[in-house]
């Protein structure tokens, strides 16, 4: 199961060179980047470019979000690099890091997370819709910055099936610690999947 990604990338939206922002969308274990861009649709979004990459194997890592660390190498590094080349890109293509959003689902929720509390900056935004922070136990000295209050918006199912509440709540604690602006969202008995009034919640705090 030892992987890295290649950097396959979906553009949507506004082109790069002339949109004011950017938004990273990051799929789920088994999903595509096809799949994800669809979601940008629902967002209240203006002249933004929306980039979504797809992983090798549509798996950014082979086991689970809360196993030992070593086991998901080297593909969880690979897909962390992949982020940050993108937003080296976009940064490059003249978008300050304060008009870059970004959201995943599942597993690239988890990986959207792990990327930003990784390199805390002042972003646009950030959505994890069903996620945590990455690892069997949280590797705090990885998380570093400052996010200067961005908005950071995760909801979950509870219970669900891949992201135990437990890590949610722990992943909640460590972004505030870094001086993110943290909404947690909990939905008894939701299936693993985005629902409407995610989307609803996501367009009235993350994309105002």
């Amino acid at each position: 199961m030892m992987y890295t990604h290649k950097k396959q990338i979906i553009n949507a939206g506004t082109p790069l060179d002339k949109a004011s922002g950017a938004l990273v969308l990051l799929h789920g274990r088994g999903g595509t980047a096809g799949n994800i861009i669809s979601l940008a649709g629902e967002f209240n979004l203006d002249n933004i470019a929306i980039l979504a990459p797809q992983a090798s194997n549509n798996s950014w890592y082979p086991y689970s979000f809360m196993a030992p660390v070593e086991e998901n190498q080297p593909a969880l590094d690979s897909a962390l690099e992949i982020i940050g080349d993108m937003v080296n890109d976009i940064i490059a293509a003249g978008i300050p890091a304060e008009k870059i959003w970004f959201a995943g689902f599942s597993q690239g929720a988890c990986l959207t997370l792990e990327y930003v509390a990784r390199n805390a900056q002042r972003y646009g935004g950030v959505i994890a819709f069903t996620g945590g922070l990455i690892g069997q136990q949280l590797a705090t000295n990885n998380y570093k910055g400052d996010f200067k209050h961005t908005p950071i918006l995760i909801t979950t199912g509870n219970p669900d099936p891949h992201v135990p509440l437990s890590r949610v709540d722990e992943s909640v604690d460590l972004l505030k610690k870094l001086d993110a602006d943290v909404t947690l969202k909990v939905y008894d008995g939701r299936p693993h999947t985005i629902t409407m009034p995610e989307i609803e919640l996501a367009n009235q705090l993350i994309f105002v």
